[in-house]
């Protein structure tokens, strides 16, 4: 199959719609398929292609280093024309999404698309706190369109996503719930040599006795690791050796970084500052728990991310992580900061239930992985494919296998 993926996130831009694209793209890759890419150019103002990938002018819009596009070259539509493609997936509403839907309809592909992002959560970047409610409205029409509308087939990551289009944006069609894998292999304990991870350990002045609590993911707000560092005022404090890890980087590191300062706490929580694609993993070893207090993901990478490389996750009581992670089985789900210091403690005191809970995450991980992923999103490119074949025919078509056995079944 030749299969064009559409998406204003790739490489070398990061974060957890581009590191489940790339995953995505080498899976299906590796059961035999071919892959295209249209994205956005992440640093120049130019069109470029190579390796397949296609990548149009885009702008900077203030929500991180995201770009966005309303540009699409001629010579970027005969250059996908020529790729023949038979299945188009697009993995952004907007921008290069406008695109996909615009190729997919003009070349009669059928379109797939997985939507990711919480995008009202992410408003207030760009309204700065004027016309949020009214911007709220747009973007949820604009959503409501593109995935009900002008998709042959859409995907969500949960069911928890599942009930946002059922429930608010009340789309009535077929929506598969295809939780995103990732290449889980990347994070795997036996990966790493002890040596790079005792230097990572010297670099951050982390002891071996020390019960690291590991976050990682962009600093803003909608992430709420304020109520990780507020929550970590009083456990450094009862355990000194215990630290909470910082990993990434966003609007609100600074804030971050001043509170951690006004509570003398420079030793007890380290920000790592941004960490490029490949050495994530690598920072995963460095902790004994993973935590995440956000209530604004789609599904949470970062969740499986941490059971593969064998990480207990305590994390916010979200739909969106609580499929995945079971109570007192591989983590713990929290309520409120109080809730959350309670069972941290827990885990502090009880070094036992680290070490089973360890085990088990690794076993949870394993449905995630890259190979079973791709699987469930092939089922989904041949439903489309199916369908799209259906409504291109015509009534007489539809009617052949009737007219050869006779109306009335003869």
């Amino acid at each position: 199959m030749r299969i064009g993926i559409f998406t204003d996130t790739y490489p070398p831009y990061i974060n957890g719609v581009s590191t489940s694209i790339v995953m995505l793209q080498h899976a299906l890759e590796k059961k035999g398929h071919q892959v295209f890419v249209v994205t956005v150019n992440s640093e120049q103002y130019k069109f470029e292609e190579k390796d397949n990938v296609i990548r149009i002018p885009g702008i900077p819009i203030g929500i991180y280093d995201y770009r966005l596009t309303g540009i699409y070259p001629l010579k970027a539509i005969n250059k996908i024309k020529n790729w023949n493609l038979d299945i188009i997936h697009s993995h952004t509403e907007f921008g290069v999404g406008t695109f996909a839907r615009i190729i997919a309809k003009q070349l009669d592909i059928p379109l797939v698309h997985t939507y990711h992002t919480m995008y009202e959560d992410y408003v207030h970047y760009i309204t700065h706190g004027y016309f949020n409610r009214s911007s709220k409205k747009i973007v949820e029409y604009l959503t409501k369109f593109y995935c009900d509308k002008t998709a042959t087939e859409l995907i969500v990551p949960t069911k928890k996503t599942y009930d946002l289009f059922k429930e608010k944006y009340h789309v009535d069609r077929n929506i598969h719930i295809v939780p995103t894998g990732i290449e889980i292999e990347r994070f795997y304990q036996e990966q790493f040599k002890k040596r790079d991870i005792d230097d990572l350990r010297h670099k951050y002045g982390i002891s071996k006795d020390d019960f690291v609590i590991l976050f990682v993911g962009r600093l803003g707000d909608e992430k709420n690791v304020d109520l990780l560092i507020d929550g970590h005022i009083g456990l450094s404090r009862k355990y000194p050796h215990c630290k909470l890890v910082i990993v990434g980087d966003g609007p609100d590191a600074d804030s971050f970084k001043k509170k951690v300062k006004h509570f003398k706490m420079e030793n007890n929580v380290i920000f790592t500052g941004k960490v490029p694609w490949d050495k994530v993993p690598l920072y995963y070893q460095l902790a004994t728990v993973f935590a995440t207090a956000s209530l604004t993901e789609t599904q949470g990478l970062t969740v499986i991310e941490a059971m593969a490389a064998s990480k207990p996750v305590v994390c916010a009581d979200d739909e969106a992580f609580n499929s995945v992670v079971i109570e007192e089985l591989n983590g713990k789900l929290f309520t409120n900061r109080r809730m959350y210091k309670k069972k941290m403690i827990d885990l502090i005191e009880h070094p036992e239930k680290v070490e089973a809970m360890s085990r088990q995450a690794r076993i949870s991980a394993e449905p995630h992985s890259a190979k079973y992923f791709a699987e469930k999103v092939l089922d989904v490119y041949h439903t489309a494919l199916g369908e799209r074949g259906e409504k291109g025919k015509t009534f007489f078509e539809k009617m052949k296998h009737v007219v050869k056995r006779g109306f009335y079944g003869k």
